[in-house]
């Protein structure tokens, strides 16, 4: 790697702070030399990055509970060998299979990339009698009827007592779960290219993380990794804020986020925390940004936990210079994710 980028281990002795700590919004591939390579969520957020409560969950802090051009059957792009999407129809999962749920998908936008995507079954189409004619309309119905999925015209009141989002925009679809693909499987991939992963430390409010999906899809992130437990899903308000995001951007679901990080170091990516007491800049990572890197991001209200923070090379913070303390956990997601690009297409 460059010359320029950090040892390993700097920045990652800071131990995990108490209760009440801040938000971490301030906050592809050869090996490193020496190192061998379902259910909706209230989650409302936590306290913000600098303590006080928003609804939106800040970076950090104590632990609280455009279409594409895309248009061919299986286009899912990147890793596109680690299908997803069962190609029958929806089958009893056991204990242990593997699986993101998002079989309830709400909302136009996300709806039509569901289709249009093909890299899931869709099974049927449920658009409220009363909605009025649009193009995006028109598109979803011209869509299904391509992918022989049925269409079917139900009153406004069954699209509501049916919708767990807020806003179902007068359209529900019904498809195959979501599967997760197999860290590995990604980690395989680091001899083709600059890997460009992003792990969530336990974020539990839908909005949050379908905004978090919708920028690394943005930012051509290769796979967001996942905890398995007290972390938020694929849940129809995760789909819609992500605007067909999900059926994009590969997930790995893992049974604890602390040895998946051991497996991403071992395997020779380099792993970046966001922390808003980090001493070093998020716009100050440099050359190591070129490198196979995973930026993680911290829950609402709890930031990035003690085993998590304690097995990061670096932690940086986004600079904050009006009068707040901490950003979203998903703006800053946006902001850490675009800097990775920034950095890569300057080094190119």
């Amino acid at each position: 790697m460059s010359r320029n980028a950090p040892k390993r281990g700097g920045g990652a002795g800071r131990g995990g702070k108490g209760g009440g700590k801040k938000d971490v919004g301030r906050a592809k591939r050869s090996g490193r030399t020496g190192r061998p390579p379902k259910g909706e969520s209230s989650g409302s957020g936590g306290k913000s990055f600098g303590g006080s409560r928003s609804s939106g969950g800040g970076f950090g802090g104590s632990r609280s509970g455009g279409s594409r051009g895309t248009g061919g059957q299986g286009g899912g792009k990147r890793f596109a060998g680690a299908r997803r999407g069962p190609a029958q129809g929806p089958r009893p999962k056991g204990k242990h299979e593997r699986g993101l749920n998002g079989e309830q998908i709400e909302g136009r936008q996300a709806v039509r990339e569901l289709l249009m995507a093909g890299t899931r079954r869709a099974f049927e189409v449920l658009i409220a009698a009363d909605v009025e004619p649009s193009p995006l309309i028109t598109d979803i119905e011209m869509l299904a009827s391509e992918r022989r999925v049925q269409v079917r015209r139900v009153p406004r009141r069954e699209i509501e007592q049916m919708a767990r989002s807020e806003a179902p925009q007068g359209i529900i679809a019904r498809a195959a779960a979501l599967e997760d693909v197999v860290l590995d499987d990604v980690l395989a991939k680091r001899g083709e290219k600059k890997l460009f992963l992003v792990a969530v430390d336990g974020v539990t409010d839908p909005g949050n993380l379908g905004a978090i999906l919708r920028s690394c899809d943005g930012a051509g992130v290769d796979a967001v990794i996942l905890p398995r437990h007290r972390a938020v899903h694929v849940t129809p308000t995760v789909a819609k804020s992500a605007a067909g995001a999900v059926e994009y951007v590969p997930m790995c679901v893992v049974p604890g986020l602390p040895s998946a990080m051991q497996s991403l170091k071992d395997a020779g990516v380099w792993v970046v925390g966001l922390d808003d007491e980090a001493d070093k800049s998020l716009f100050e990572l440099g050359d190591l940004a070129a490198e196979h890197v995973c930026v993680v991001l911290g829950a609402e209200g709890a930031g990035l936990s003690r085993l998590v923070r304690e097995r990061c090379d670096l932690v940086v913070s986004i600079p904050m210079e009006g009068s707040l303390s901490s950003l979203n956990v998903s703006a800053a997601a946006a902001l850490a994710t675009y800097e990775v690009v920034r950095t890569r297409r300057t080094h190119s």
